[in-house]
Order: structure tokens, then sequence, then C-alpha cells
């Protein structure tokens, strides 16, 4: 477990005093028995949970042998355990060399060198970590040229945010077969993972990876799709249709749409109307069918439709792309609000919602 390998991490910062009174070194089990016994028998045993049988042995030992904790050594584990975890929520969010960066602004050189090197020795970083603050741009200039199946295992790696931007950029002809082979796939082994981190490595300063974990699946590239513009998330699925019809149900099942604001009760719908400004509500009305525009108009009031509808009207004809840009907008409202746990959006064949 993360915290507990923290606190009994093999630094040397804490100290104890021998029988003689003379300041010692704090030993990694030690300084672990002075984190358990300070954050008490309650929250220690549910940490107990997630550690080995001789683990534990090896704690309760050590916790049977403490005589006492001075506040001094306390104070220090403590520290000790903070800047660890600081660091490692450092290295999550944008990598070892971010995280060396505000280490150093906020603990100094030596001190930051020391923490990153006593948590990479144990700490194992996600494939593709050196690219996590790549600029994605940049990014497609060195991957578009890739095999369809490298191009989704660095996707399947990325944020969902970054991972959109470059999938919405590829080539049309190629963009259905990487959305497939993300939505296919399972485990990648270690080697294969070295093989292609290799090659970015000679475009990319980068650090290699020995992760063995799952990537992809119709949860990674329903995630990404979400993000996609309206244009592209269509061409996709429109293409998976054609070429594999299970896959772009289940796809478009873990998917909301626009039109599937049909499938949303009054008291949802009213909520999500509450966020929408009412020209692009108007733009977005402009090219779905009668269905959908009547389920608005029912959860509005009698005055507020007719000026909608007459917004519509004198509106004119606009282009697809803006109309496709406005019902994006109110899609992202709706996710937006079943985050927040405003709404619930059934999915995955149920018919109904909960709010």
């Amino acid at each position: 477990m993360a915290k507990t390998q923290a606190a009994s991490g093999g630094g040397t910062t804490a100290a104890s005093r021998s029988k003689g009174g003379v300041k010692k070194q704090l030993t990694g089990r030690q300084k672990a028995a002075i984190f358990l016994v300070t954050l008490g028998s309650e929250i220690s045993s549910e940490i107990f949970k997630h550690l080995r049988e001789d683990e534990i042995e090896t704690l309760t030992f050590e916790i049977a042998r403490l005589d006492s904790v001075d506040s001094e050594d306390r104070n220090k584990v403590l520290t000790e355990f903070q800047e660890l975890m600081m660091a490692q929520d450092f290295i999550t969010s944008g990598g070892i060399d971010y995280a060396r960066e505000l280490l150093e602004k906020s603990l100094g050189s030596q001190k930051a060198v020391d923490i990153i090197n006593r948590l990479t020795s144990s700490l194992q970083v996600r494939p593709f970590d050196f690219i996590r603050r790549t600029d994605p741009t940049h990014l497609l200039n060195f991957i578009q040229q890739e095999h369809p199946q490298t191009i989704a295992l660095i996707l399947a790696y990325l944020e969902p945010q970054k991972a959109q931007i470059i999938l919405g950029s590829l080539p049309h002809e190629i963009q259905s077969d990487v959305a497939k082979r993300i939505a296919t796939m399972d485990r990648t082994t270690p080697e294969v993972l070295r093989e292609v981190e290799r090659v970015l490595e000679k475009k990319l300063s980068t650090l290699s990876s020995e992760d063995y974990t799952q990537a992809g699946g119709v949860e990674s590239i329903v995630n990404i799709l979400n993000l996609v513009d309206r244009s592209t998330e269509k061409a996709i699925i429109e293409s998976l249709e054609e070429e594999d019809p299970e896959l772009a149900e289940e796809i478009k099942k873990r998917m909301f749409v626009f039109e599937d604001i049909v499938l949303l009760d009054d008291r949802a719908i009213q909520k999500v109307l509450r966020e929408v400004d009412t020209q692009e509500l108007a733009k977005a009305l402009k090219a779905v069918d009668s269905e959908v525009q009547d389920k608005i108009y029912r959860n509005m009031s009698k005055r507020a439709a007719t000026l909608l509808k007459e917004d519509m009207e004198y509106m004119g004809p606009i282009r697809l792309k803006d109309v496709e840009e406005s019902q994006q907008k109110i899609v992202s409202i709706i996710r937006k609000l079943e985050e927040q746990g405003e709404i619930v959006v059934a999915r995955s064949g149920e018919d109904e919602m909960v709010v």
C-alpha cells in the first residue's frame, strides 16, 4: 500500500534516542510503527487489511517494542510522510520532472532529489508518462504516421481530454480504425510497451516503464468520443456501424448524444433548460426531429415555447457545424449536471432516469 510504503521508506530524517540518550536514526520499520501508532487503532486496522501477513507481524512486533514516542520523532515521521505523498501526487499529475521541479521550489534541490529517488525506487510509472505534459498538436506530428495499433495504444494511456484532440485531428480514413482498436484492446505486455516507448524516445525525451497494466476498452473510447466534436463522433460511429455493428451498439449505449434528451424525464430536462442559453437551444433544435423538439417544448411555459419557435423561424438557415456545436454545448451541460449528482442519466439499456 502506497501510504504504508511511504511511512516505512528507507529515508533517515527522523531520529530516536538510544538507551544511552544519544540520538540515533530510525529504521523504516520503526518509522512505520510510529506512523501507525500516531494514526490510532481504528485507521491502522484498516491499513493492516491491505498488508501481507509477514508485514503485519513485523509491524506488530515493532509497535510492541515501542516504549514511548516523543513529539519530535512523531512530527518528523509525519512530515516525511506528507512530503512523500505530496511528491507522489505531483508525479501522478505531471510526471517525475514536474514533481522534481515543484519539490525543488518548496523543499530545496537536495531534499527534492532524495524524495524522488526514494519514490522511484519502488514506484511503477504509468506507460507514456513522459508525454503527459506534451502539447497534443506537437504529439500528433510524431504519431500520426505510426500504425493505427500504435496510435491506439498511445491514446489509450493518455488522458481523455488530450486523446480526443489527437483523435479528432487524425485523417478521417484511420479515425474509426484507431477507435475500434482502442475499444477492443485488452492487456499489453511490457515488451510491446517498451518497444513503442523506445521508438518515441528517439523523438522525445522519455523514461522507460515496466508497467503491465490494462488500458483501452469500450469505456476508454467512450470517454474520448464524449469529448470530440459532433462531426468526428458521428463519422466514427457510422464507420463502426458498418465494420462492427455490435461494437458500435455497445459504444452508443454508453454515450449520451443530443437526441438522447428524449430519455430524460421532465424534471431533469427542466434543470437542463435552466442552464442553457436560449439562442444555443434554438440552434440545437434546428436539425432534430419533432420528437426531440416536442419534448423540449412540453417542459417550457407556453410563452417561452412560442418565443423559442419564433427565434428558430427568424434565425433562418444556419450551418450544420453551428447546429452541432450548440448541441455539443448542451450535451456538456447534461454531463456536468450528471457528474454533480443533479441528474442521473440511464445508460446501457436502462430506459429511465432518476432525479
